[in-house]
């Protein structure tokens, strides 16, 4: 349903909420900015090297299949094994040391890379981790061993993705006979009407701000999982979505970074000194 306000076009996904979708949250958000500004000059140039590329092959979705730990074949496992990884890529950094690693392979991974060794390995090791029925009944327990680490530290917020997991896995069992698939076969080829439905029975998705009185929405789990989909399924079958154009670039830490270096955003002074005194701020 489609509301229309002094703003720009909204979408909803919850019958009390009224919120801008990513894009347009992007146009409003850009267009009252206080202290980042954007350069046509350098979206031209960075559209360039982006551009290159994708011609000359070194770029493209493709590539997703060929990393080490993504799934190699496009089927109903991988659309399984991307909610799973997606639902619980988030919060990855700690101040302290060590930070999390995971062993797998024979090699040690950081990161987003280290979930998604550990949930291999939790597979590999017999427990189904893509399977809703197995995992809307994972224990804590169960849930500490499965990211266990190399080095003895935690996975950031382990309660947390716990909480998640099993709350994704009950809401597929109870609502889609236990399978992603069924998520996806409801939105008809609708990368945005994908969004809504995550947003709208998996709580955990739902990443909003309220800008300037305005609601906006950030989205980012929720649209890097639609990446994946159209990446792994290269625009075909469970990754075939009309729209795709509707998707932002997720907002992530490192996005502004490149952004950055190459000219497309500026900031100003005080941005700049929060940014580099490495300001954290308190919720």
């Amino acid at each position: 349903m489609v509301f229309s306000i002094d703003f720009p076009v909204s979408f909803h996904y919850c019958s009390r909420m009224i919120i801008l979708d990513p894009i347009d949250s992007a146009e409003f958000i850009s267009s009252n900015a206080t202290h980042v500004q954007i350069h046509a000059d350098g979206i031209e140039k960075l559209a360039h090297k982006i551009k290159n590329a994708l011609c000359s092959g070194s770029a493209g979705v493709e590539n997703w299949k060929s990393q080490e730990l993504t799934p190699s074949v496009a089927n109903e496992q991988a659309v399984e094994w991307i909610f799973v990884t997606d639902l619980l890529n988030f919060s990855f950094w700690t101040d302290s040391h060590p930070h999390y690693e995971v062993s797998f392979g024979g090699k040690i991974y950081t990161g987003y890379w280290a979930l998604c060794a550990a949930v291999n390995r939790a597979v590999d090791e017999g427990l189904n981790l893509l399977d809703a029925n197995v995992y809307k009944d994972i224990s804590e327990e169960q849930m500490k061993y499965v990211f266990r680490s190399a080095n003895g530290s935690e996975i950031p917020l382990l309660k947390e993705r716990w909480m998640t997991l099993q709350e994704a896995g009950k809401t597929l069992f109870d609502r889609y006979n236990g399978s992603f698939i069924n998520v996806i076969k409801l939105c008809e080829k609708s990368a945005k009407k994908l969004l809504e439905l995550l947003c709208q029975y998996f709580p955990s998705f739902r990443d909003n701000a309220t800008y300037k009185g305005v609601q906006v929405s950030i989205l980012k789990r929720a649209q890097i999982l639609v990446g994946d989909l159209w990446s792994c399924f290269e625009g075909k079958g469970f990754g075939e979505f009309h729209d795709i154009d509707q998707i932002t670039a997720f907002a992530d830490y490192r996005v502004p970074q490149v952004l950055v270096h190459f000219g497309v955003l500026s900031y100003d002074r005080h941005l700049t000194e929060v940014v580099r005194g490495a300001y954290r701020p308190t919720y």
